[in-house]
């Protein structure tokens, strides 16, 4: 019963959004702060308003769609499902008009929502692809926002050149990705 517990409470990790920088901040006390995040207070706090303010709008005018929106540094991740392409577009625009947004990634598929199981499975691929960040030691995991849809990950993140290198090998190269896409905006 503990070890299901344990395997529950991991794979829910990434489905607590602001809490998993939390979780993995803790879990890595020995080298990493969650403090050391590159964007400002200020920042970090627009950023989740626009993820409330966005999936509120969007359950309101689009119920029949699953969508994932991700924001950091103002540059919003749209992931999931919607039932058609004008609804994927309106999704988009409505975005769009919200304060402070800078760009939109939209990958938001024209499919039927995804099942439970298929959500699961995406958790659990970014967990995975955070613990090995936190295993390889090679960058402070908190710099790097791992998104996961249908076996594609996504890197969000303000990092340093090194740090897109090591985060794109390990997410590449860990068991259940099939594709990883870079949104990092590179700091010299």
């Amino acid at each position: 019963m503990r070890y299901l517990l344990g395997v529950i409470a991991v794979a829910a990790l990434p489905l607590l959004n602001g809490c998993a920088a939390v979780a993995v901040g803790g879990a890595a006390a020995g080298g990493y702060l969650v403090g050391e995040d590159r964007r400002a207070a200020q920042t970090m706090a627009q950023d989740q308003a626009i993820e409330f303010r966005a999936k509120n709008l969007i359950v309101e005018r689009h119920p029949n769609a699953n969508v994932n929106i991700t924001s950091y540094n103002h540059l919003v991740l749209l992931t999931g499902q919607a039932p058609d392409a004008a609804s994927r577009a309106a999704i988009e625009k409505i975005v769009q008009g919200l304060e402070r947004v800078r760009g939109i990634y939209n990958e938001i598929q024209v499919a039927p929502v995804s099942s439970f199981s298929a959500r699961a499975s995406d958790s659990y691929v970014t967990s995975k692809v955070k613990a090995r960040f936190l295993d390889a030691r090679r960058f402070n995991p908190i710099h790097v926002k791992v998104v996961s849809e249908s076996g594609t990950v996504y890197l969000m993140g303000l990092v340093k050149p090194a740090e897109a290198n090591a985060a794109t090998e390990l997410a590449r190269t860990t068991s259940g990705v099939q594709r990883v896409v870079r949104l990092l905006e590179i700091q010299e």
